[in-house]
This record gives structure tokens, sequence and C-alpha cells, in this order.
């Protein structure tokens, strides 16, 4: 018999919106009920540590009144974290990065790569795919090597290159099947024809570290894009004469639209502005995040890039660009509402619904419906993640009353 826990006293966010003294059932894997609380049959009774103790049925109730239980978070655009990056091509390495955003309530992840030579992004998206086939990551994300050099940001100019449909193939064949995004600027040469490459074979083509104005960023929507990579950052300011990729991006329903929410790339007011332009269902909140995300200041690899942490921001060594970020998705929900002034659904809508729905993945994660995993997280009542679990188990366990 599947291990059973109960949550009970919670307000739960569901997609209808916030359920007060919510009432979560999972069976093994799964949630098998969202509901009101009520009081079981045979409620187990808490043990000398304030855990509660196993029924006799091997049922578990967790009392969680004054908390807030929401879906785990999806992450589409990640580097690294816990001093670990994916563009190492190591198990280790991204499993240690994995479990670091596990840990922030990250339940599911994509890994992004930096840009570098063809073979060895290849490599590198050989080594996650085996991740994503064991179900530790949801897929892989190359950002670059075909993007702007006016808008590098932190990849290494040298490496940047046009977008040859044959080259894009080449990273797709690499990622045996398991890319599901690619980030590039679609005014360079062989630009439009790899959008509409991706698009074909299934994966996602994103607009980011482009030079491009209006007309061509429009002209890679209708080829197939479908994302914008961070948007505001890496890529023309929104002008009132030359209105620049960020308003073709934010006017398309066709768009989801990447924010990092770390108070570092973006000004509140542009978040709020880009959430009330686009609409809650069209935002993604990502963290961008590279090795340093979860450790402290210091001096961290990007790819062939050296990149120094001062007071939690990325920047490169040489030349000081913004480098990524050091940010975790707990920290961007608590921001979000407590900062931002954002709602709750919304907020939660952009950490797990949309890039659940854009991955293609939203019957299984992305919302607490009945039949989906056990993916949540639990929020104290200042937003403060007090505990995470993944398909039915704990990653982090909150304290009970």
């Amino acid at each position: 018999m599947s291990k059973r826990t109960v949550l009970t006293g919670a307000r739960v966010v569901v997609p209808e919106g916030v359920r007060e003294n919510g009432r979560l059932t999972v069976e093994g894997r799964t949630l098998a009920a969202v509901g009101p609380a009520e009081t079981p049959d045979s409620a187990p009774t808490p043990d000398a540590t304030g855990q509660e103790k196993l029924g006799p049925t091997g049922q578990e109730t967790l009392d969680l009144t004054g908390h807030w239980i929401v879906p785990g978070f999806v992450d589409i655009h990640v580097h690294g974290g816990g001093g670990a990056s994916f563009s190492a091509g190591s198990h280790e390495e991204s499993l240690r990065a994995v479990e670091t955003h596990r840990r922030h309530g990250t339940t599911t992840m994509v890994a992004s790569t930096v840009s570098g030579d063809l073979d060895e992004l290849s490599r590198q998206a050989g080594s996650l795919s085996e991740l994503v086939e064991q179900g530790d990551l949801a897929g892989i994300h190359f950002e670059g090597p075909f993007i702007s050099c006016q808008r590098r940001g932190a990849h290494e100019e040298s490496l940047l290159r046009d977008p040859d449909p044959g080259d894009v193939r080449k990273l797709l064949d690499g990622a045996r099947g398991r890319a599901v995004m690619m980030t590039l600027a679609p005014e360079r040469p062989g630009g439009l024809d790899s959008v509409r490459l991706l698009a074909d074979s299934g994966v996602i083509a994103a607009v980011g570290h482009t030079d491009g104005g209006y007309e061509s960023t429009r002209e890679a929507i209708d080829a197939g894009a479908t994302v914008a990579t961070h948007l505001f950052n890496a890529m023309p300011p929104l002008g009132h004469r030359q209105p620049g990729p960020v308003a073709a991006l934010l006017e398309d329903e066709r768009v989801t639209v990447e924010l990092i929410n770390d108070g570092t790339h973006l000004h509140p007011a542009v978040l709020r502005l880009a959430f009330e332009t686009a609409g809650a269902d069209r935002v993604a909140f990502i963290t961008d995040a590279m090795g340093a995300a979860g450790m402290g200041d210091g001096r961290y690899p990007l790819g062939n890039l050296e990149v120094e942490v001062r007071e939690g921001v990325a920047r490169l060594v040489e030349g000081g660009s913004i480098a990524g970020s050091t940010l975790t998705l707990d920290q961007a929900f608590k921001r979000a509402v407590t900062i931002d002034g954002l709602p709750v659904p919304d907020t939660v809508a952009a950490l797990s619904a949309n890039p659940a729905r854009l991955l293609g993945i939203a019957e299984s994660v992305g919302s607490l419906e009945p039949g989906k995993l056990a993916d949540l997280v639990v929020l104290d009542e200042e937003f403060t993640l007090v505990g995470v679990m993944r398909q039915g188990s704990w990653e982090v366990r909150p304290h009970t009353r």
C-alpha cells in the first residue's frame, strides 16, 4: 500500500484561486485529493518532537495552519547552483545544481548551457540528456552561441556565430531529442530559417541576446518564436520612436516572457508593467542562476568566463556585465508578493502553471490538482519557504505544530 500524507489547515493555491483552510491528500507520488479541511476519522497525534505519528493505516497528517501551499516551481532557464554548473557536462555537478534548487522549491527545471564550441556543447547536451531520461531534468536549453555580439552579456564573443540551420541541427542531435528550447538572435543571417527549424522540430525558439528591432522581432514571432529570453535584459530598450523587440514581444499573445525578479535585473515598476501588458498567463519567472546560487560571495566560473559575486550580484570579472543571477525561485516568489505587490495567484502562475504549460507538461505538474504529481511548496505567513515535496517525498520537511 502506498504511503498516504494528509496536509491540512493551510491556504492552498489551486487553479480557481486560494482555498482557505484547505486539505491535500498525497498517495504515493501523486495528489489524490484537494479540497476543504475536514477532521480525519483517526487523526494521528504528535510525538514528543512535535512531528505527527503514522496512523494505523500508514497515514501521516500534518497540520499546516498559518501556512501557504503552492505548486512546485518550474524553472525553464537556470545554469547552475550550489557551486556547480550545468555547462561542466558532469553528472555530479549537474545533480548538485539540481539538488540546490530543489531545496528552494524548484521541483522541475530545464538545464541551460552558455555559448561554447559546437562540439563541446554537443558533449554537454549528451551528458545532460541522460539526466533528462532519468527524470532529474525536464529538458535542455541552449542559450547561444547564435546570439548578438552587441548584446552578448556574459557570453564569450569569440564563440558567437550566425545561426546556421545545420549548426542548430547539430546541437539538437547532440541533445538526443531532449532539447526543449534554444535562445538566438533572429536578426543574424540564418536566424529566421533556424527559428522555423526549431518550431518544426518541436523545440521552443526564444528571442534573446538580440540587437534586432521591432520588425525583425515580429518576423521571428511569425516564423515560430514563442519565448522572450529574460525580457528587457540583453536587448535594445523600449523606446517611444524605436519600440524595439520589447514591444513586439510584450504585445503578441503567442509569446511567453521570461522575467528575472531579483531586484537587480528589473525595477519593480518594469516588472509590473510587463505583467499588466502581457497578462499574468504569459509571464514565466526564471532564475537565470549560475553556480553561485545558494552560495556566498566569491568568484565562480561561467562557461569560459570568470564571475565575481558581491552582495549577491554576479558580474563578469572582465567588463563588469551582469552574469546571470544568484536567485532561487522561493526568493523570486517572496519578492513578487511582498515588494512588487503582485497577487499570490498571479505569482503562482508565473512560477508554476505558465512554464509547465509552455514545456507541454501541464498534465503532470504546475498546479495542485488530483492526479498530478505531488510537487508542492510550503511557505509561512511571511512567504518564507519552510517545506518542499517532490513526487510525494519531502525534500525539505516542514515543522508542524
